[in-house]
């Protein structure tokens, strides 16, 4: 096949207008494109009146070889690579020992269909509850704030990217096609087909839910094992080589191989990780707000006359402003047509994220407005990152009335520094609710400063950014792990053999796709390593 890139169309093209510019672009007549499929579209709205659909196009011809030869200098037209995945291994007979994953979000789930695709067996210790009866949990604190330290929005089947937007793109080089990969067996799970193809993909919680229930039975029905409710408090570790780990019932389990895929939420893991010995340095990581304004008004702002039209969906929006005081300012994980959420997984501290169930159909528009911070301003340890992530969130609880209710301002306030006392036109849709308040003791001062500079210079980039009415609810800390589980290039821990740390906990990956990218990555480098020490 050859596939075409950067193919533009008008945003009302017909149906037969696809073909024909496909015809048109290779130079070739209609009849001889003998088929096509999309595998990829995506609009172009920098011109609001003139939006357009660009296409990435796979298209079967006859004289393949020949058209290819006369477009060799064009970038836009090669080769279709194969996408498909080739496992890397099989388990040998003799395997004497289960790979043990630890966290089964995004990257446990891949890592863990991937080595029971390729017989392993493994066995998945999750520390929060299955996915449906954590959902009963996380409603307990929005509607009754009530925490469950070990079952929310952080711990439990399908990770923190269970309660998102359910978004399914990222930037991370891929040159081995694994995305493709995670968005197929998505899609056999029962996530929406056009995930393949659309630009930015979405699932939404509730579709979510379904997939992770239906990838941990085919998990179980290769031979996998899953536990629920299984935190893991130690590890054997023996002349610098893992041998097993501790739960916190006392058990002990047996293994040369454990993948670490825990959350950016793990901190009692961390902890226990870093008494042990186990490596790991303090990285770079983001804070601030999320703000709410009204769907129809990004519509508007980003879609023009186009606003609500079915091919574009709800708009969304990336904003990124260089401060005065040096500090970058940028939106975060922007979920349209959805709602913020009550993030903690810790008593005494409201952390806030955003989430959007698939239909994108709720009145606001949500995004972090975050703030990046480095080592040097939480300086301590590896460690410290999570002591200053805290620090904000008791903060936020506090402001909010020691109830997990979150503290809230009006932008508008917010830029001229005063309390809110009234909302305005935007209703907050954070639950179990807001208390507005002055936001400037909720974050560092050269935070506040930064967001304060910010927000008047979104507007010249959206009309209506800094509405006065917008809300802006705090505090949004768990944009990324503060600390990173350095690992070598065979994706061991560089001090711990055996230790694989994965993910977005262990600092390499941010998002459900990445994340499931990861977990590829280091599910492959398990079974190339079991299946060497079996001889095999």
């Amino acid at each position: 096949m050859i596939r075409i890139t950067e193919l533009r169309l008008p945003l009302e093209h017909s149906a037969d207008a696809l073909p024909a510019a496909i015809a048109q672009r290779l130079g070739i007549t209609l009849d001889e494109v003998f088929a096509f499929t999309i595998f990829k579209r995506g609009y172009d709205a920098r011109k609001r009146d003139a939006i357009v659909l660009v296409y990435t196009i796979d298209v079967t011809i006859a004289a393949e070889a020949a058209v290819l030869a006369r477009f060799n200098t064009d970038q836009h037209i090669n080769p279709s690579p194969d996408t498909r995945y080739q496992p890397v291994a099989q388990a040998p007979e003799n395997l004497e020992q289960r790979p043990v994953i630890v966290g089964f979000g995004p990257c446990g789930i891949m890592a863990g269909l991937l080595l029971a695709q390729m017989g392993f067996h493994p066995l998945i210790l999750e520390r929060g509850k299955k996915v449906r009866e954590r959902t009963k949990d996380t409603w307990g604190l929005w509607r009754k704030s009530e925490l469950n330290p070990e079952s929310n929005v952080q711990f439990g089947e399908g990770g923190a990217g269970t309660f998102s937007d359910g978004k399914l793109y990222s930037q991370i080089k891929d040159p081995k096609h694994y995305g493709r990969k995670v968005l197929t067996e998505f899609v056999k799970a029962g996530a929406p087909e056009e995930i393949l193809y659309l630009s930015k993909p979405h699932i939404g919680t509730f579709r979510l839910v379904k997939m992770v229930e239906n990838i941990r039975h085919q998990i179980e029905q290769l031979g996998g094992e899953i536990r629920f409710q299984q935190q893991v408090t130690d590890l054997v570790i023996e002349a610098g080589q893992v041998r097993g780990l501790v739960l916190a019932s006392g058990e002990q389990i047996r293994t040369d191989h454990i993948i670490m895929a825990l959350g950016h939420s793990a901190r009692d893991t961390f902890t226990m990780l870093h008494q042990r010995g186990v490596f790991m340095e303090a990285k770079p990581f983001s804070l601030g707000f999320r703000i709410e304004h009204p769907q129809r008004l990004i519509d508007q702002a980003r879609f023009g006359k186009h606003a609500g039209n079915e091919k574009l969906g709800a708009a969304d929006y990336k904003l990124v402003h260089h401060a005065n005081n040096g500090r970058a300012v940028y939106s975060f994980c922007m979920c349209p047509g959805g709602q913020v959420v009550a993030a903690t997984s810790e008593i005494g501290r409201v952390v806030t994220n955003g989430m959007s169930q698939y239909s994108r159909a709720e009145r606001n528009a949500n995004a972090g407005i975050v703030v990046g911070v480095t080592p040097e301003d939480f300086p301590g340890g590896p460690l410290a990152g999570l002591e200053f992530q805290r620090q904000w969130e008791s903060r936020a609880y506090e402001l909010g009335g020691c109830n997990y209710h979150a503290p809230g301002q009006l932008v508008g306030d917010f830029i001229k520094g005063q309390a809110s006392t009234q909302l305005g036109t935007v209703e907050p849709s954070y639950q179990p609710g807001v208390q507005l308040t002055d936001l400037a003791t909720s974050l560092p001062d050269y935070a506040i400063g930064a967001i304060r500079e910010a927000l008047p210079a979104f507007e010249r980039q959206i009309k209506g950014f800094s509405l006065y009415d917008a809300v802006l609810t705090g505090v949004e800390t768990r944009t990324s792990s503060p600390l990173r589980m350095t690992r070598g290039q065979d994706l061991q821990s560089v001090n711990v053999k055996g230790l694989y740390p994965a993910g977005e906990g262990a600092g390499y990956a941010g998002g459900i796709l990445s994340a499931g990218v990861d977990g590829i990555k280091v599910a492959e480098a398990v079974a190339t390593a079991m299946v060497a020490a079996c001889g095999a």
